[in-house]
This record gives structure tokens, sequence and C-alpha cells, in this order.
């Protein structure tokens, strides 16, 4: 899933268009010309001075937890950009963050840029923090700060791939969310994500929401579909998740071993290219046994590296390294690649900078959260076990770390409600969007995805390689198709791929 602000902080067919349909029967027409509508929240200039000045805050008390609407509430911030022409503007157009743990506060201020003239006419955007993430009301647990390193977040394997470290891991982060965790951390879920959204809605004062929502923000996106039918509008899933309601999080996890499969062979391309300088070797064949290599040598001997979290270069760093960099090519596989240039020498680039520890403890707790509350994870190191040693033969890349135990193993409390199912019922107006290469959430979950939603959705497929296929990592193609349904309606008539 990926991780957008805060997340990004903590490192990370033919192409041929088939034709467009008429705008969709479902809330086809836009409203008629009036004032826009009144919602309840009380806009203020949003303080952060890099943002759009047109760019407003704002904030709602939601329930803490909704099968007690009675008791405590908490505090969701919103953030909006006004359509730039109220007399063709349709709706609000809200920016679903990825994650779990992302926010889209700067939304519309950043993706708003990039947006055409057509979609900032059509929409307010609007951006939130989901539950849990600050500067909403936030959760956080008394974490160990070496339990906050990248490697110990997502749970890499020992270099002999024994689980025993990982379900330690566990046991001990799950301790500190139950010692002196908020209450608001048994409440932190997708489904309430959903509800919030609906939330959100009504104090914007509108009927229905039309909605962009990008790798986590895909499985929210089509929660508030299954949950709240009738309030949608124009959706558009960017970057899709495996849609399984019993391992929708653990699929998410899963996907990095084929995401990196994916990916490796272009980055190995990339790498051995004549004239690059960060080249590695003289044929992309020679690129993964080189980084297998290496990986193996630096489980077997870390290299100090002063000032990084952990203050190693080992094995796992250089493959968790690797993983983010596949994200975002442009910038990702330069750093990846010069990485692997010093390891080889054996020395290091200089530290990254780690963001502060407040920060971390908060992204932490809202990932666990989610994940843990959303469906029940295995107890039992057994499983791992089994599965990271399967997974280490089968995917040697990621080393077993997709089938391993998070904090979930040992997480203190139980989910309070059955996960989201996706299904093919209620309104069409979805579009996805995807990305043949992507790290996070490749194109077989996104096909499962697809298949879940059947007739009501269309699907616009991007040779293209990057997570972030609208905007971003995707095609001219793809972008002027999402474009022109979010502005217009239009949808290609049916499944659709661009080059």
């Amino acid at each position: 899933m990926k991780q957008i602000t805060k997340s990004a902080a903590l490192i990370a067919a033919a192409g041929v268009v088939l034709g467009m349909a008429a705008p969709l029967n479902a809330s086809a027409a836009p409203p008629p010309p009036s004032a826009r509508p009144a919602g309840s929240l009380k806009w203020v200039k949003c303080e952060d001075p890099g943002l759009d000045p047109r760019q407003q805050c704002a904030t709602l008390d939601v329930p803490m937890d909704y099968s007690d609407p009675g008791s405590r509430t908490i505090r969701i911030a919103v953030s909006r950009i006004p359509s730039e022409n109220p007399d063709t503007r349709r709706g609000a157009l809200l920016l679903i963050p990825g994650g779990p743990g992302g926010d889209s506060l700067a939304g519309p201020s950043e993706q708003g840029r990039q947006l055409p003239r057509s979609v900032r006419d059509a929409y307010d955007l609007i951006g939130f923090a989901p539950r849990g993430n600050s500067p909403s009301t936030p959760v956080s647990c008394d974490f160990d700060r070496s339990d906050l390193a990248r490697t110990k977040l997502l749970p890499w394997p020992a270099p002999s791939g024994s689980v025993a470290e990982n379900m330690a891991t566990a046991r001990r982060m799950s301790d500190a969310c139950a010692h002196d965790g908020d209450e608001l951390l048994q409440h932190v879920s997708t489904k309430n994500n959903a509800r919030d959204i609906d939330r959100i809605r009504a104090a914007l004062g509108e009927r229905e929401l039309s909605a962009w929502g990008v790798s986590y923000g895909t499985y929210v996106g089509a929660a508030y579909r299954e949950m709240f039918p009738r309030r949608t509008d124009r959706i558009v899933l960017d970057s899709n998740d495996h849609p399984d309601p019993v391992q929708a999080q653990r699929a998410w996890l899963a996907a990095f071993e084929v995401g990196v499969e994916d990916n490796f062979p272009v980055f190995a391309e990339w790498a051995s290219r004549p004239g690059n300088p960060y080249r590695l070797a003289r044929t992309a064949a020679e690129v993964r046994p080189l980084f297998l290599r290496l990986a193996a040598r630096l489980d077997r001997t870390p290299i100090p590296w002063p000032g990084a979290d952990p203050e190693e270069l080992n094995g796992n760093v250089l493959r968790q390294t690797m993983l983010d960099g596949f994200y975002d090519p442009a910038d990702g596989y330069p750093a990846v690649a010069e990485l692997i240039l010093a390891a080889r020498k054996g020395t290091v680039p200089p530290a990254p900078q780690a963001p502060p520890d407040s920060l971390l403890r908060n992204y932490a707790a809202v990932v666990a959260a989610t994940v843990c509350n959303d469906a029940a994870w295995p107890r039992s190191a057994a499983v791992y076990q089994k599965g990271v040693a399967a997974g280490r033969v089968k995917y040697p890349l990621t080393a077993g770390m997709p089938r391993n135990a998070m904090m979930c193993a040992a997480w203190p409390w139980q989910p309070k409600e059955p996960p989201v199912r996706v299904t093919d019922r209620g309104p069409s107006g979805v579009l996805l969007i995807q990305n043949e290469r992507d790290v996070a959430t490749p194109l077989s979950g996104a096909l499962k995805l697809r298949e879940a939603l059947g007739s009501r959705a269309v699907m616009v497929t991007n040779d293209a390689t990057g997570h972030g296929a609208y905007l971003d990592n995707g095609t001219a193609c793809g972008d002027t198709l999402v474009s022109r349904f979010l502005a217009t309606g239009e949808r290609p008539r049916r499944d659709t791929s661009c080059r």
C-alpha cells in the first residue's frame, strides 16, 4: 500500500482507447448551478505556509465508537480548496490517502497542482487525516526506539530465516499498546474510516461524494461504496489493493513478493544500461545474482553505518531499500543502486535522516491498529515459520518477509466486526487505474478487485512501472481517461490498456 505524505517521509497489452461511453446513468448530469451547499464545517486559513494560499482547514467531531454514538467523540482534521468555477461546480472530490498511516491534508494543494482545470472546476478538493493520524485525534504507543526502524516495522526475518525475533517484537510492541495506548486504538479500522468519510460528506453538505483513493485508499474507497452506496458519485481507485475479505491486510503484505518480482527486471535493465552513472553490471541478467550475493554477504558481515537506524547496513536494510526504491523508479532506482555500489566497496552513503520519534510512533500505531483490527491474524509462530521458509525459496528477493508476523500476531484485542467484503452490487460509477508493474499493489491483486466489482467498474491498465498510476507513474493516456471521467462522467466502454 502506498504511504503518502507522512509515510513517504518514513523511508516510500496494447495502448488503445477502446471508445468512450455516454455519461453514466448514475448521477450523470451535474446538479444545476447553485451556491455551494451550506455544510457545518468552520473553515479557517491553514497554518502551513507551504500550502496553496486558497487551502482552508477545519475539524469535525465524530464518534470514537459508532456502536455507541453517544459516547466519546474524536477530532478529524479536514482541508479543502474550493472549486475554481462555482458555475460548473459538481460537488466534492475526497482525496483518500494510502497507508494505512498516510493523510491527504496537503492533497488539495499538492495533488491540486497536478489536476487539470476541468477537474478543479468541477470539484471542491477535500483532504483529511484519518482517525488516529495526527493532527486528527492521534494514537500512539510507547514503542522502543529500536522497534521503529523500517526493518522492524516490516517483519524481515533473521538471516537464518528464524521468526523468533519477529514474534518477540510483535509481543513487545503489542504490550506497549495495551499498557499505554489510548482506547481509540481499538476503534481504528477500515470500516470506521469509511464511516468517518460519510460524516465528512454530511458536514460538507453534499448529497453524494466523489473520491480518488490511492493504494490502501482504494480499499477504503471500496468499503465506502459498499457501506454507503447511495452516497457515492464518481469513484477513482488508483493502485489497487487485493480485496480478500478475510486476509485483506495480510494480502497487502504478501503482495510485496509478487510486486518485487514484477519490478526487478525493469530495475535490472536500467541498472545495466550503458551510460548510466549508477550502472551495476554489463547485462540485466547479472543484476539479480549480484543483488542476492550482496544481500547474503551483508547478512553475514554487516557494514557499520553510524547515524542510521539500525546503525549497520545488513542484508535486510539492503532489501528494504530495494523495496522502498521500487515505489518511484525516477528517484528510487538511483538510491538503490547508490547503496549497492557503496556496499560492494565496503562503504556506506550518508545516513538517511530519520523522522521524529513522535511521528514514527503515531504512524506505527495507526498501521498496527488498522491491520490488526480489520481481521484476526494467526497467533502461532509455527504458521509464520512455515510461510517464511516457503517464501524464501520461491521469492528469494524478499527473503520471506511478506509471509512473516507483524504486531497483529500478538495484538491484545480481537476485531470488533467482520472485514469489508467487496461485491458487484451498487452504483456503477467506479473507474480503476493500475500500473502493470507496481511493487506495493501488483496487477495480480488489482485484477482481483476488478473481478469483485464486476460490471459496476471499468479498469484502465497502464504499461508502466511504479506505484501511483494517475498523474504520477502512469501514462498520458491513463491520465486523460481518469481526468475525463472525473470531469464529465465518461468512462471507457470496456477495460482498456494504455501504453
